[in-house]
């Protein structure tokens, strides 16, 4: 059974492969074989909020000391499923609705990683008082006050210093990027030669 996935698991990457390099041949058989791949990540999807459903409910049977997160967690799984079923997603209310639970949220996430940022600097002065992490603390605390807003008005010279420190930012991202398209490159490799079989055990 194991010899019979790894041959199917390796023929269809292989067939992908080759449909974007012989696309006349293959297209047909790639799109194909994309769409059975996005059916099943949708399936796995809906169990795996399923599952999630299940593990809130048995905590608030078993009066768990969290189980009224777990409550609020499903009434607004039901609320938000109930309104994407009702107003389809692209409809005005939907986005309205998204915006005012993820925007605050993304805020809330980017304000604690601005302090967790300050305070992460101040300890690593504390115990390696060097060079670099004096660049870290004066490069974090420089990018927030170019950013934040004033009472004043702007930060003087916040442009350049968002330019300055956004070369670096973006230089580090698209290094992040890079390593991580070769790592995908890399597994991908390791799955169509049977090195890796996560479909079926090694």
């Amino acid at each position: 059974m194991r010899i019979i996935t790894a041959v199917l698991a390796i023929a269809s990457g292989l067939i992908v492969l080759l449909g974007y390099f012989f696309p006349t041949q293959l297209a047909g058989v790639r799109v194909l074989l994309i769409d059975w791949a996005i059916i099943l990540g949708g399936m796995a999807v809906l169990v795996g909020v399923a599952n999630l459903v299940f593990v809130q409910m048995e905590k608030i049977r078993s009066r768990h000391k969290n189980g009224l997160y777990g409550a609020l967690l499903i009434v607004s799984l039901i609320i938000t499923f109930g309104l994407g079923l009702l107003f389809k997603p692209d409809h005005q209310y939907m986005h309205a609705v998204v915006n005012a639970i993820i925007i605050p949220v993304e805020a809330s996430l980017l304000a604690i990683l601005a302090v967790t940022l300050v305070y992460a600097s101040m300890r690593l002065l504390r115990r390696r008082a060097d060079m670099m992490s004096v660049i870290f603390l004066i490069s974090a605390v420089l990018l927030m006050l170019a950013l934040m807003p004033t009472p004043f008005g702007p930060f003087p010279g916040d442009q350049l210093i968002t330019f300055f420190l956004g070369m670096f930012s973006r230089g580090g991202a698209r290094g992040l990027l890079i390593g991580v398209a070769l790592g995908t490159l890399l597994t991908g490799l390791r799955v169509l030669f049977g090195v890796d079989r996560p479909y079926g055990g090694n």
